[in-house]
């Protein structure tokens, strides 16, 4: 039998080193929550601070499998909560732990701060298929 795994590392900068604090003491709450959650808002990563305690940026990276739809909801609860501004966005990869067809790629995502909503994502995979359709894959 063959896992999938997603993955991604990057930062989010909040802006100021209070801020950052401020954020990672929100995951940590939201963390504890999830324990008897049937759906966790925050699992699949982890969130640590870069370059502590002077550092304004926060470093999320998955876990051993990273929830990439969870990561876009944190980053928009922290967007809202410290009222963040400007376009943020992530990679992710996709893998397998044994040779599929279906089993690797990637994709990225951007999001408005501002506006607290995703305005665009791209999957390697649908990219690809539509190449191969003969379809516009630069649409």
């Amino acid at each position: 039998m063959a896992d999938y795994f997603s993955h991604f590392s990057c930062l989010l900068d909040v802006g100021t080193p209070d801020k950052a604090a401020r954020a990672l003491a929100l995951f940590q709450e939201l963390r504890a929550a999830d324990q008897d959650a049937d759906d966790p808002e925050v699992a699949g990563f982890t969130v640590a601070r870069q370059d502590a305690p002077e550092g304004s940026a926060l470093w999320i990276q998955d876990e051993e499998h990273g929830d990439v739809e969870a990561v876009i909801r944190f980053v928009l609860r922290v967007a809202d909560d410290f009222d963040l501004t400007g376009l943020w966005g992530f990679q992710y990869g996709l893998t397998c732990s044994r040779p599929r067809l279906d089993g690797f790629g990637g994709g990225a995502h951007v999001i408005d701060l501002g506006a607290r909503k995703s305005i665009g994502w791209t999957s390697t995979q649908e990219w690809l298929t539509a190449a191969l359709n003969g379809e516009d894959a630069n649409a």
